[in-house]
């Protein structure tokens, strides 16, 4: 299956350049915390307009039903089970700087205006970063995954400890799971395609990197446990990312005497707007804020090194000489190139670039690669087939362990996929920022976007059946058999399955590490 290969490459390029620019969002607010104060704690002159909401002052006003407006104590509001009255036009301090000071933040997706310098800058450290992890290749990416994969977990539980002794926090809980939650939006097609690409995001389905990273397993290595260890711990590091997120929300909510639900944001507003926000209300707050920014910056890494890994992993595959002699160069050349594309994306538009992106290539056209690549593996290539390699890899399993993975994989996943992308197909909303909603000529721009990275499914099916002899049918048929060469990749792993393989010349393996005994299949 080259073509779904080709689309799964571009997809994480794409999403690699906008990715990089989230880091580096990441990495100013990181140096803007080492301060005695935080620099969007208040409505500092530097930024601050008339609309700046003023969160510091410890009182706010309070309607109290009858027309009349009266000053009160954030405490004396809380006693009386008042809220606090905000005008919809102001803003918070936090807003603000986000807008004026770290985006700069243009009118719309067609008004660019001129690069953001600092986050230019930030951005090149951010691909200086990735391309020194990378420059060995697994060699050196594996050892530096160590610390982004555990580092953010010691830092979620000193917050969540944090988090959970502050007054307020079991409101903010008890919104995101609780009696307090808005279960209304399970009954949004949007909210389960963000479900579904936020799985993919965080166990790597649909990009490529799985594959790109797997090859460099010991063929033996139990790769069934290691799946089902990564999808159990996902989900638990997501409910633990919850609570400790919401704990601090939830006291950022009693401090500003408002519900819980008016103080939630989504996507980069909760990281760069209203957790920022609830930082201030911490004591010692440029600690936690650089904790939590430090935290941010080593997981968007440990993804970022999965995304460029797939790219330079294709680029070995098609010329593992050159690679092996090479590869510094041309992974300094690749993260140059991905640098100089995400350009766009630290203009004054930038922010609008990041979601047009982030939208279609990182959500619809992964669904699209998801269906197709179930139907591939198991429909085209064999269900069957893949139950053969996997027990000539781990051993045999009883029959009641095939028939769950062949529900789950003839059945279950692909309708589940299926419908969650007819659904959200259905439902589409265009995309915004704020209250920009996006111009025809961007929508039309971001489909075509989808269009480019899906199109080489069926242009290399038609190419291989073309270049294939024989009838249509029999050159349909041929072309979904595996080749005449497939199979393990080193000679001792064929075993008597593909015995046929045996005379044939091994392939080249790269020299990824001494102790590694790849376990890629070879193909055409």
């Amino acid at each position: 299956m080259p073509g779904l290969g080709i689309s799964m490459v571009l997809v994480s390029a794409a999403v690699s350049i906008y990715y990089n620019v989230i880091i580096a969002y990441s990495l100013f607010y990181l140096f803007a915390s080492f301060r005695s104060y935080l620099p969007w704690s208040e409505c500092f002159k530097e930024f601050a307009d008339e609309k700046c909401l003023n969160t510091t002052t410890g009182v706010c006003n309070v309607n109290l039903g009858n027309g009349s407006m009266v000053l009160m104590n954030i405490s004396m509001v809380h006693g009386s089970n008042l809220s606090c009255f905000v005008d919809e036009g102001m803003e918070l301090p936090s807003k603000q700087y986000w807008d004026k000071v770290a985006l700069w933040t243009s009118s719309g997706l067609d008004d660019t205006g001129k690069v953001v310098w600092h986050l230019a800058l930030c951005l090149l450290l951010a691909w200086i970063l990735v391309g020194a992890a990378l420059t060995k290749g697994i060699q050196t990416s594996g050892k530096v995954v160590y610390f982004t994969a555990l580092f953010p977990y010691a830092v979620l539980i000193i917050l969540l400890v944090r988090g959970a002794t502050l007054e307020g926090a079991r409101d903010g809980i008890e919104y995101f799971i609780g009696q307090k939650s808005n279960i209304t939006k399970l009954a949004s097609g949007e909210v389960w395609r963000d479900a579904a690409t936020q799985i993919f995001y965080s166990l790597s389905t649909g990009w490529g990197g799985l594959f790109a990273l797997s090859s460099y397993n010991k063929f033996n290595n139990n790769s069934y446990m290691d799946s089902i260890l990564a999808c159990v711990i996902n989900p638990l590091t997501s409910i633990l990312a919850g609570f400790t997120i919401f704990s601090i929300i939830g006291h950022m909510a009693y401090i500003s005497g408002k519900p819980v639900s008016n103080v939630i944001d989504e996507g980069f507003a909760l990281a760069f707007i209203a957790y920022p926000e609830a930082l201030t209300k911490l004591p010692i707050s440029p600690l936690w804020a650089i904790l939590f920014y430090f935290m941010l910056l080593t997981l968007g890494l440990d993804s970022q090194f999965a995304f460029v890994e797939t790219v330079t992993t294709a680029i070995q595959d098609v010329y593992p000489k050159a690679m092996k002699k090479r590869r510094i160069p041309i992974t300094a050349g690749l993260c140059v190139l991905l640098f100089f594309l995400g350009l766009p994306c630290v203009t004054q538009a930038g922010m609008y670039w990041v979601i047009l992106i982030d939208t279609f290539c990182g959500g619809w056209t992964v669904l699209f690669i998801a269906v197709f690549e179930v139907a591939g593996i198991i429909w085209v290539y064999g269900g069957n087939r893949v139950i053969e390699d996997i027990e000539m890899m781990l051993g045999k399993k009883p029959w009641i362990f095939w028939l769950w993975w062949r529900v789950c994989w003839y059945a279950v996943t692909p309708a589940l996929v299926l419908i969650i992308l007819v659904w959200s197909l259905v439902t589409f909303e265009p995309p915004s920022y704020g209250k920009e909603v996006y111009p025809r000529w961007g929508i039309i721009l971001g489909g075509l976007m989808c269009a480019f990275c899906l199109i080489w499914i069926p242009v290399v099916a038609v190419w291989k059946i073309v270049q294939t002899p024989g009838t249509l049918w029999q050159r349909i048929v041929k072309c979904s058999k595996p080749a005449e060469n497939w199979g393990p990749a080193l000679k001792k792993n064929r075993g008597e399955r593909y015995q046929h393989m045996n005379n044939m010349v091994e392939v080249e393996i790269p020299d990824v590490n001494s102790d590694v005994d790849n376990a890629t299949f070879q193909h055409e």
